[in-house]
């Protein structure tokens, strides 16, 4: 059955030119009103004139020697380690990632194709189709939906006017429902490309969006003024005073040794 399940998408990649890795979603299972995923889109695939094995895709020579300095970092038997930032690197020059992206991937990592296809259909980071400039992704997942993750979502739909899953007319923003981001503490937040904006409300996350609009990029974080980063919202309680130790002495004496032999080098790494 394993060698099955892992054969049965090669087929209908090379015999079909399609794949499909979809699951149902949690809340299909349960009964409840399916909800559209990111991961959704990107692990169904359609050859289309803009998306096929045929597309134009070629790396900058920027990129490739971003590419090697990528692939150096592990052993030369281990290149497959790269994948993950090489994706990303085609993702950012082209926006998103057609097939014919993924195979150039697997020619220069010199890794199977299929062995890209899984890790580009599997992570909601990479996207499968064309989207929006700003990609909104909400977090829903358990804490986010504790502390009104479900208003956010719904502040954004009516806001943008359009759902899960869908583009704006002008082409600026796709809203999508993703899993955990890990800022469980600054429930709930979404991303918007690199940044992380957290402790939103339905009037904070239409003023992010907005100055996003307008061609700015607001201060990531929270976005409710009562804190910094992962910090209590009421102000600290505890640990108010300056570390009193112990330090590591043993790194310290490292340090020392360090700017002895090359002071220049130590003072650049500070």
């Amino acid at each position: 059955l394993f060698m099955a399940a892992r054969l049965l998408p090669v087929a209908r990649l090379y015999c079909s030119r399609t794949f499909h890795f979809s699951l149902p979603q949690t809340s299909q299972l349960r009964g409840a009103t399916p909800r559209f995923f990111a991961t959704e889109q990107n692990n169904t695939h359609h050859d289309s004139p803009d998306n096929n094995p045929n597309t134009p895709f070629e790396f900058t020579p920027e990129n490739y020697q971003k590419i090697q300095k990528i692939i150096a970092k592990y052993p030369s038997n281990y290149q497959q380690s790269a994948l993950m930032p090489v994706l990303d690197l085609a993702q950012r020059q082209h926006g998103w990632l057609p097939v014919s992206a993924m195979q150039k991937i697997a020619k220069v990592l010199d890794v199977p194709e299929m062995a890209v296809f899984e890790v580009a259909t599997f992570y909601s980071m990479y996207r499968r189709t064309k989207l929006g400039k700003h990609v909104l992704e909400v977090c829903t997942t358990t804490p986010c939906e504790l502390c009104g993750s479900e208003k956010i979502v719904k502040a954004l739909e009516k806001h943008l006017g359009i759902h899960l899953g869908e583009t704006t007319k002008d082409g600026l923003f796709t809203l999508h429902e993703v899993e955990c981001l890990g800022a469980c503490v600054n429930a709930p937040m979404l991303q918007i490309g690199d940044h992380y904006y957290e402790d939103l409300t339905e009037e904070t996350v239409v003023a992010v969006v907005e100055a996003y609009r307008r061609g700015e990029v607001p201060t990531p974080g929270p976005q409710n003024g009562l804190r910094k980063v992962a910090e209590p919202p009421g102000g600290k309680t505890t640990l108010l005073e300056e570390p009193h130790g112990p330090y590591a002495p043993y790194l310290e004496k490292l340090d020392q040794k360090a700017q002895e032999k090359e002071p220049e080098k130590v003072a650049e790494k500070r």
